[in-house]
């Protein structure tokens, strides 16, 4: 601990920025891993359900469960069910959906851009401070004495590169971190857009039987 302690010392005053930044991206980081692990979890579980009534021609029973769900998935099929009841063109339908997947977008996505950020400008602020600490050092050991100077000068450039280490410790974890949450963010994304072809094609294939029976109800008239 007093290492960690004098290695943050030592730094200069930019070690408190990187610091900060670090803190914010890891809040970012657990933040966004429990929204989108809950995210995920709620979308197997109302498609689920949805899928079994929709299978079973229970429309306003899944309408139902999507209204009163928070799963992105459910409001995308509640969006499209409530379309089909207005229009029973499939591309009006798929639109409804289109706009459903396209609200949920956002949410998913809310600071996952802000990591990538936080993690170059920890990088630049690390730099930053290495330069400004190289230029303290070059100061002192102008007027030092010349048998001293060459380890004065190594001891400062030491302790001046601290602050490009710890720039890159903060900025390394936050762009692995956020390669990770958009990957599964897409993935989310990918699943809720599969669950409304899926869906899509239930109740396309249901118009179709209908519209069959009615034909032939009307030829055997």
């Amino acid at each position: 601990m007093a290492t960690v302690i004098r290695f943050f010392q030592d730094g200069g005053i930019f070690m408190f920025p990187i610091g900060l930044i670090l803190i914010v991206g890891v809040a970012i980081v657990i933040e966004r891993f429990i929204f989108l692990s809950n995210a995920k979890k709620m979308n197997r579980d109302a498609f689920d359900r949805i899928l079994a009534m929709l299978q079973k021609k229970d429309y306003q029973g899944a309408l139902n469960v999507g209204k009163s769900s928070d799963a992105p998935v459910a409001k995308i099929i509640s969006a499209g069910l409530q379309r089909m009841a207005q229009s029973s063109r499939r591309e009006d339908i798929e639109l409804a959906m289109e706009e459903g997947v396209m609200e949920a977008v956002p949410r998913l996505e809310r600071r996952t851009g802000y990591l990538a950020t936080l993690a170059n400008v920890a990088t630049l602020l690390g730099l930053l401070g290495t330069i400004s600490g190289l230029s303290e050092a070059f100061g002192a050991v102008a007027n030092a004495d010349p048998s001293e100077k060459a380890a004065m000068l190594s001891a400062s450039i030491a302790v001046a590169m601290n602050a490009t280490a710890f720039g890159l410790f903060t900025a390394i974890p936050l762009l692995l971190s956020h390669s990770f949450i958009q990957s599964r963010t897409l993935e989310i994304v990918d699943s809720l857009e599969m669950a409304g072809v899926k869906c899509m094609n239930i109740l396309t294939h249901a118009q179709d039987l209908m519209a069959k029976q009615r034909a032939e109800a009307g030829s055997s008239k």
